[in-house]
């Protein structure tokens, strides 16, 4: 067994161990804004036809880079094709936070969204989300890998010798920035953060990577597909961190609506996603970095099962009124 495959395994049984020790959640973290009747843990679309939704410009926004700008053009086409799909007009709006993204969705200002794999519970019970699919490789796998990683010649060679040390995390609300290693770290190894290790907030997945690359955080937990991404435009190169610990995959970016959006708009919304051609496109040439080709229909109740067990297990409510 080499290394990343026993690493693998390790979380597995510790996610295993997880689902045993914490309550699954249900639709009583939604907020009380919102209903599930037909108890599938997302909001209903409202009954009442004065309370949809129907923007002459939709706003979409992709989950919190180092850099919006460079996703504004990745995203261009995709969204030029939803105006024709939809009739409105598509703006790209570059978030700068998880908290920024979530706050736009709940005041009504945000129609469109990835949500990143932490943050979707949250957008979900807290703003109303409504996710519906996510990116695939053409044989319809996803998700990514969370890392720990390290500069060359850190000292640090496995987990245990992240004791004494710093570790940067994302945000607090990122799964493989935050949820998944705290558990990990704390079940399996007894390190506590702020107790056996010093931790620092970077922002994205994106500054923790350059973050260690330039020696201002001793390691740091990131998502693989971030950094695939970065390698490919040439951002970093080979070599220039290490990893000492690979988990087993996760859901990435999850794509769905606003819950009082017109349901025909929210059905258009869906369509588009499911025909985009990606050849060609800017869309392509990004995501195919982290293998990525297509979208692929899911439900959250399923897909987003592990990741609300790691944020139990954590401690995570949700306090959204």
């Amino acid at each position: 067994m080499t290394a990343k495959t026993f690493h693998r395994t390790l979380l597995a049984g510790t996610i295993a161990g997880l689902f045993a020790a914490a309550s699954m959640a249900d639709s009583a973290d939604l907020s009380a804004r919102y209903t599930d009747a037909n108890g599938d843990m997302v909001a209903d679309i409202p009954t009442d036809a004065s309370q949809w939704a129907d923007p002459d410009t939709l706003v979409f926004a992709y989950t919190p880079v180092e850099d919006p700008a460079v996703y504004a053009g990745v995203w261009a086409d995709f969204l030029e094709h939803l105006e024709v799909a939809t009739g409105k007009r598509v703006q790209f709006f570059p978030v700068q936070s998880n908290s920024a993204q979530l706050e736009a969705l709940r005041a009504g200002r945000l129609h469109v969204a990835g949500f990143n794999t932490g943050s979707t519970p949250i957008a979900v019970n807290c703003g109303g989300f409504r996710p519906f699919t996510i990116m695939a490789a053409e044989d319809g796998s996803f998700g990514y890998e969370m890392e720990i990683i390290t500069y060359p010649d850190s000292g640090i060679e496995g987990i245990e010798d992240l004791a004494g040390r710093q570790l940067a995390f994302t945000a607090p609300t990122s799964n493989s920035g935050f949820r998944a290693p705290s558990a990990l770290l704390r079940s399996e190894y007894g390190l506590v953060a702020d107790e056996d290790f010093e931790t620092a907030f970077s922002g994205s997945h994106d500054n923790s990577i350059l973050g260690v690359i330039n020696k201002d955080y001793d390691a740091a937990a990131i998502a693989n597909s971030v950094g695939h991404r970065m390698l490919a435009r040439g951002v970093i190169d080979e070599g220039d961190y290490e990893i000492i610990y690979t988990s087993e995959t996760f859901p990435t970016t999850a794509y769905g609506t606003a819950h009082n959006l017109h349901p025909e708009l929210q059905e258009a919304i869906q369509q588009a996603f499911f025909i985009y051609d990606w050849e060609g496109t800017a869309l392509e040439a990004e995501f195919a970095n982290s293998g990525e080709a297509q979208f692929i229909p899911i439900t959250y109740e399923e897909r987003w099962s592990v990741i609300r067990t790691i944020a139990e297990a954590n401690g995570v409510t949700y306090d959204c009124d």
